[in-house]
């Protein structure tokens, strides 16, 4: 019985925990936001021009100086890897050979100033 009730309070832990973290839902700008490396980051495209606007957990702007990200960009056969620079104070912005296309799959590598790093997945 001990160990039923363990596992109920794990999964009852887990459900809270993943409602605080909503993947794939929209940012303040109406892009999609992604959980990576400790902080919300937002995709917005403009024609071959990329950017991910940098929120924390209160949708409060988050610095970007010391930031460094890629992303890669996906779409039918073609690929293309797109450095990131800090744009304004809480963004990073890359641009594109061509206009990024509606269905681009894409992947955004990021590092913290504090060293924190990992990435996310978008569709477009």
């Amino acid at each position: 019985m001990k160990f039923v009730s363990i596992i109920l309070l794990s999964l009852i832990w887990s459900v809270s925990a993943f409602a605080q973290h909503s993947h794939g839902s929209k940012g303040p700008n109406g892009g999609a936001m992604e959980d990576v490396a400790g902080v919300h980051a937002e995709l917005m495209t403009a024609g071959n021009v990329i950017t991910f606007n940098i929120i924390d957990e209160g949708n409060k702007p988050v610095p970007t100086s010391g930031f460094t990200g890629s992303v890669l960009v996906v779409s039918g056969s073609e690929r293309e890897t797109i450095a990131l620079a800090p744009s304004g104070d809480a963004a990073l912005k890359g641009e594109a050979k061509k206009p990024i296309a509606a269905n681009a799959a894409i992947t955004l590598m990021l590092k913290t100033k504090e060293g924190k790093s990992g990435q996310a997945k978008y569709k477009k």
